[in-house]
């Protein structure tokens, strides 16, 4: 075993054998490019892309998706077909993870389909732009732009904001500069597990560093994607905003969660602000969720029924 990969703890027994499997992985830390190494990045990108879809190939969900410019941005616009949705129904702005650099593409579409099926409503999913090429704050215009187009079409109590990982740092970013541009407030914020301080100071940084599987510390691709800005800056990590006034707001994290800090002092800090905020930690979820294992559907429940609540509440 070489001094790069970390035996994680056994998984606890209460788990179901797929959820164990899944957490009992060698933890491998992958060295990344120079900063100014753009051929080396985009390789890195399309080398962890493929790895990514063909994890995720032979998946058919039961969507109707297409591919749109909205705002001057490609967008999936993913409908399902498993439940009725109405032409003029609320809509999910999806905004994928991917640690700020992964995830575009066809990916959008597959992530954003997996994810329709827990809210049950029509999703839009931006493909942002990304690093190495386009750095911040190219990720961010593009989802406030299609977050500004939507509102042309729904009211605003008729949308619902979100997104894991690097996509809950976006969606909170876009709530900050939505407040900042005098833009309405959505309906409600999905942050599942997000990446909402760039700067990984939180506890779990440190205490999970040996234990969350899928995930590592990013502190390099984040100087890549802030392009030279200061991380505290909230739009680059949100944590450190104002967030007085954010819509009502569900965070979803686990106990083997790189970014449960994250997750745990955003809900915090929104109930410090007096902003209706509801948190669920899951024992024993990774950052990437439990996968295929039934104690995924629960995290589905949840994110589902938060989105019909906010929605009859409008």
């Amino acid at each position: 075993m070489s001094e790069n990969t970390v035996i994680p703890p056994a998984a606890p027994k209460f788990l179901s054998e797929t959820a164990r499997a899944g957490l009992e992985v060698p933890i491998v830390r992958t060295p990344t490019p120079a900063l100014d190494d753009e051929a080396g990045w985009t390789a890195y990108v399309e080398q962890t892309d493929a790895f990514v879809a063909d994890m995720l190939s032979g998946m058919a969900l039961p969507m109707q998706s297409t591919l749109q410019q909205i705002a001057g941005v490609p967008t999936y616009v993913v409908i399902p077909t498993h439940v009725p949705v109405a032409e003029d129904g609320p809509i999910f702005l999806s905004i994928h993870g991917g640690a700020l650099i992964l995830g575009g593409g066809d990916l959008t579409r597959v992530m954003t389909e997996i994810s329709a099926m827990s809210a049950g409503i029509t999703h839009w999913a931006p493909d942002y732009r990304m690093p190495p090429k386009h750095r911040y704050p190219a990720a961010l215009d593009d989802v406030i732009a299609v977050y500004k187009a939507l509102l042309e079409v729904r009211d605003p109590s008729q949308i619902i904001v979100g997104g894991g990982s690097a996509g809950g740092n976006l969606a909170a970013a876009l709530i900050l500069r939505a407040k900042d541009e005098g833009l309405p407030m959505p309906a409600g914020l999905v942050l599942l597990t997000p990446e909402v301080d760039l700067t990984e100071s939180g506890d779990s940084f440190t205490t999970l560093a040996d234990v969350s599987v899928g995930l590592q510390s990013l502190l390099e691709v984040n100087a890549l994607y802030a392009n030279g800005h200061d991380l505290e800056d909230p739009y680059l990590s949100p944590l450190f905003g104002d967030v007085t006034g954010f819509p009502p707001t569900l965070l979803i994290s686990g106990t083997r969660d790189l970014y449960l800090s994250n997750t745990v002092r955003m809900h915090r800090k929104l109930r410090e602000a007096g902003v209706d905020a509801d948190l669920h930690i899951f024992d024993g979820r990774p950052h990437a969720g439990y996968g295929n294992a039934p104690e995924e559907a629960a995290v589905a429940a949840e994110t589902g029924a938060f989105v019909q609540r906010v929605l009859r509440s409008n």
